[in-house]
C-alpha cells in the first residue's frame, strides 16, 4: 500500500530530503538551455525518489494522495531556486489533461515520461489571429483513412524547442459547425515530418516562446484527446489549471525574489518607504487566494471561471514587485545587465500571458458577478 502523509508531515520529509540532496543549479550558466537541463535533472531526481509521483493517480505511475502534495513539492522546488516556474508549471497544466482526455493506455505510457523529466511537452493553443478568442483558431485537422492530417500555425508556444510532444488544439468542424463545437485536440509528436519549430526572441532577450508550423502532419486517430468536438471542453478544463495551480509555484518564486530585493536594499542602503509593504501585501493577498484554490482542488472540486481572480491578482502582484525593484534599486533595471532587468521586462507581460487582464475581468464580470455582456 502506498505510504500516506499529512501535508505538514509530507513537507517536513521533503524538506529533509532536499537538504540532504544537492540539486542546486550551476551559478555560472543562466541560459535557457541550462534552465531546461536543470529542469530535467531535478524532475529525474524527484521522480526516482518518489516525490514527483505523489498526488498523481496510480493508473499513470503515481503514488496517489491528495493534489495538495504536488503543490507542496512545487512550492519547495521553485521557492528554493532549484527549478524555474515556467517549465515546472507545464506539469500541472498538461498532466491533468492527459489523465482526463487521453486513452488510459496512452496516459499510462506517457505521463511518467513527463513527470520524470525524460520528456518535455508543450501546449499548442494560441495562433497569430487567435489568442484570447481561442474559438476562432484556424489550424485544421482533416481525417484521411485511419489518420488525421494537420495544417496550420501556432505561436507563443512555450518551450516548444525542447518539447517532444504537444497537446494541440485544431479545427475539425465544417463551416456550419458552431466554433465551440468545431474544435478537437490531439497529442502530437513534434518529431513528425512536417513540424517546424522557430524560437522567438522577446524583449527580455529569452527565446522562451516559439512559432510552430504544421504542414501535412499525420497523426494517428488514437492520439486524439477525447472525441471529435471535445476540444473546447478540454481547453476550458485545462485553462483553469494554467491560471491557478501552476501559479502556486510562481508565487513561491516571486516570494524568493522579494526576499532577494530586501537583501539588495540592505546592501545599497536605500531608504525603504511604503513600496516594500505594498509589494508584500500584493504577494500575500495573491498567496491567500491561491491557497484557497489549492485546497478546493485537493477536495476534488472542479476548477472554473473563479480562477480568473487568481490570474488578475498574479498580474498585479508581479508588476508591483518589479516596479518596487525599479524604484528602490535605482539604475538596476535601466543600466545594469542583471537578472533584475530581465525579470522586470518579463513582468510587463504578466497582464497578458495566460489570458489578458481585460479578458479575465470580463469573465469575472459575466460569469461570476452576472453583470451581462455590456
Amino acid at each position: 500500500m502506498t505510504e500516506s502523509f499529512e501535508p505538514s508531515e509530507f513537507r517536513a520529509k521533503l524538506v529533509s530530503w532536499l537538504d540532504a540532496n544537492d540539486l542546486a543549479p550551476s551559478p555560472d550558466d543562466n541560459s535557457l538551455d541550462a534552465h531546461q537541463a536543470q529542469h530535467q535533472r531535478v524532475l529525474g531526481a524527484l521522480y526516482d525518489a518518489g516525490w514527483m509521483r505523489y498526488g498523481w493517480p496510480e493508473s499513470v505511475g503515481g503514488l496517489g494522495g491528495p493534489a495538495i502534495l504536488r503543490a507542496i513539492v512545487g512550492e519547495e522546488v521553485v521557492g528554493r531556486g532549484l527549478d524555474h516556474p515556467g517549465p515546472y508549471s507545464m506539469l500541472e497544466v498538461l498532466t491533468p489533461t492527459m489523465i482526463d482526455y487521453a486513452r488510459p493506455e496512452l496516459a499510462a505510457a506517457m505521463v511518467p515520461r513527463l513527470l520524470s523529466g525524460r520528456e518535455t511537452w508543450c501546449q499548442g493553443f494560441s495562433e497569430p489571429g487567435s489568442g484570447s478568442d481561442l474559438a476562432s483558431l484556424t489550424t485544421r485537422a482533416e481525417q484521411r483513412g485511419d489518420d488525421w492530417v494537420i495544417n496550420g500555425q501556432k505561436v507563443w508556444t512555450s518551450y516548444a524547442q525542447y518539447a517532444s510532444r504537444s497537446v494541440l488544439l485544431t479545427r475539425t468542424g465544417d463551416r456550419d459547425t458552431p466554433n465551440h463545437e468545431a474544435l478537437t485536440a490531439f497529442f502530437v509528436d513534434l518529431d513528425s515530418p512536417g513540424v517546424t519549430v522557430r524560437p522567438l526572441r522577446t524583449m527580455h532577450d529569452v527565446d522562451e516562446f516559439c512559432e510552430v508550423y504544421f504542414d501535412d502532419v499525420v497523426v494517428p486517430a488514437d492520439r486524439m484527446l477525447g472525441s471529435v468536438g471535445d476540444g473546447w471542453r478540454l481547453a476550458m478544463d485545462l485553462l483553469p489549471y494554467e491560471r491557478s495551480t501552476c501559479f502556486w509555484q510562481r508565487i513561491a518564486y516571486l516570494y524568493s525574489r522579494f526576499d532577494a530585493l530586501i537583501e539588495a536594499v540592505k546592501r545599497v542602503g536605500t531608504a525603504v518607504d511604503s513600496d516594500l509593504g505594498e509589494a508584500y501585501l500584493a504577494l500575500h493577498t495573491l498567496r491567500c487566494r491561491s491557497r484557497g484554490t489549492q485546497l478546493r482542488l485537493a477536495d476534488g472540486q472542479k476548477l472554473g471561471p473563479e480562477t480568473s481572480i487568481d490570474k488578475v491578482l498574479l498580474a498585479g502582484a508581479e508588476r508591483r514587485l518589479y516596479d518596487t525593484v525599479r524604484d528602490l534599486l535605482p539604475g538596476v533595471i535601466e543600466l545594469e545587465g542583471t537578472p533584475w532587468r530581465t525579470e522586470f521586462l518579463y513582468s510587463r507581460a504578466a497582464s497578458i500571458y495566460g489570458g489578458t487582464a481585460e479578458v479575465q475581468r470580463n469573465i469575472i464580470a459575466r460569469r461570476l458577478l452576472d453583470l451581462g455582456k455590456e
